[in-house]
């Protein structure tokens, strides 16, 4: 094959196999400006306790490190906008968390998308990832040409919207490169005006104020200033805020993969059943799903932080 018949090939396997979208960049170390970005957000500490963002600095900032003898990165997209949500009175949990953890059923997929590259003879050797490795995700999907950075920081799929979750291939083939795409955001600004604790700025996220980090990714107990931030908030796990106002989510379209569809027992959680979930009735609801990162302990953080006086911070 040529580089432009391998590249169609993948894309077209990776639709067969229920992605929303693929492309491809070529493996090499991240801009100078990005590079320079990422290391004043560390020394910033805006990362909070996410130590591991720290750790393999040198592959997070160039993939060829990740996977010997490795020349392109086949990134995908897979839609997670549910067909059904939450009572609108229950405590909220993030979109993406509704069905089965997304996290194997990405990395599956594409595996079976390098072994269709194997069938057709080609000797291909890689690794599959999702969020599972230090890779900046939403930087290799933009240079794939996938869809641009919003002023939220999340990736915008144009005509889609934002509610994708990322994958990563990284083989040691050239394929055909695809081209970055411009941010499309003009000069909108309602995810900034949105965020309740005034998280994005724009140009850089500062997890410590992010309700996504802070009902996920925070460990123990919350200060006084986070347990206003979270309190003041209806979701105990994750946030989606800054994607719900985003005009181009209009177009999002309910996803039809079975895993990550939400059970009607979780569509029937009210806060009054939240709260009385216990060790078994949490493995019942929840094994299996992303929320198991949080676990019961850090749910029932969460939910106690509605029962506090609310006040502005």
């Amino acid at each position: 094959m040529t580089t432009l018949e391998l590249s169609t090939f993948i894309r077209d396997q990776a639709r067969l196999l229920g992605f929303d979208a693929c492309g491809f960049a070529r493996a090499e170390p991240l801009s100078e400006q990005v590079q320079l970005l990422m290391q004043t957000w560390l020394k910033e500490g805006l990362q909070g306790e996410m130590s591991y963002m720290e750790r393999n600095l040198d592959k997070r900032l160039d993939p060829r490190l990740l996977v010997e003898g490795c020349k392109s990165l086949v990134v995908v997209a897979l839609n997670y906008f549910p067909s059904k949500t939450q009572f609108s009175t229950a405590p909220k949990v993030a979109r993406f968390a509704y069905g089965l953890d997304y996290h194997p059923i990405i990395r599956t997929k594409l595996s079976r998308l390098m072994n269709k590259m194997r069938e057709q003879g080609l000797q291909v050797n890689g690794r599959a990832f999702s969020d599972s490795a230090p890779i900046m995700e939403r930087y290799w999907a933009m240079k794939a040409g996938l869809g641009w950075l919003g002023k939220n920081q999340n990736l915008i799929l144009p005509g889609s919207g934002s509610y994708f979750l990322l994958g990563e291939l990284l083989i040691d083939l050239e394929l055909d490169y695809s081209a970055p795409m411009k941010s499309c955001c003009g000069s909108c600004t309602k995810c900034l005006e949105a965020c309740p604790t005034k998280a994005i700025d724009g140009h850089c996220l500062d997890a410590r104020r992010c309700l996504s980090y802070l009902t996920i990714e925070k460990k123990g107990s919350f200060s006084e200033q986070e347990t206003k931030m979270v309190g003041e908030n209806d979701w105990i796990f994750g946030c989606d805020i800054c994607q719900e106002v985003c005009p181009w989510n209009r177009f999002s379209k309910s996803n039809s993969l079975v895993e990550l569809q939400p059970t009607e027992h979780f569509l029937q959680l009210d806060e009054t059943k939240f709260r009385k979930l216990n060790a078994t009735s949490f493995h019942t609801y929840f094994s299996g799903t992303c929320l198991e990162r949080t676990g019961l302990d850090g749910l029932h953080r969460n939910l106690a932080t509605k029962q506090k006086s609310r006040q502005p911070f």
